[in-house]
């Protein structure tokens, strides 16, 4: 399954944020997957697609920070997926 999470940096946060990636990367469980990232240019949000089975795992890599971010998780399929529920190919 593939997820959008929207990560909102806290007020004065982007470098702790990008000090503690430094230090310690991602901090992802096991099983759970990074796909790709796209930070808005005003660096107040980072767009993350993420990749699991388990979705409960999302939870577990949140909470390494959710003291710098507040996170937005939507569940989402691909266009191709989208196009060939629809019956449209790709």
């Amino acid at each position: 399954m593939l997820f959008m999470v929207i990560e909102h940096f806290r007020e004065d946060a982007v470098a702790s944020v990008y000090e503690r990636f430094a230090e310690k990367g991602r901090m992802m469980p096991g099983g759970l997957n990074y796909v790709d990232s796209w930070i808005e240019v005003g660096l107040n949000r980072c767009f993350q697609v993420m990749e699991t089975e388990e979705p409960a795992l999302l939870q577990q890599w949140v909470s390494n920070w959710n003291d710098l971010i507040d996170f937005e998780i939507v569940p989402v399929v691909t266009s191709v997926e989208t196009r060939n529920t629809f019956g449209f190919g790709t």
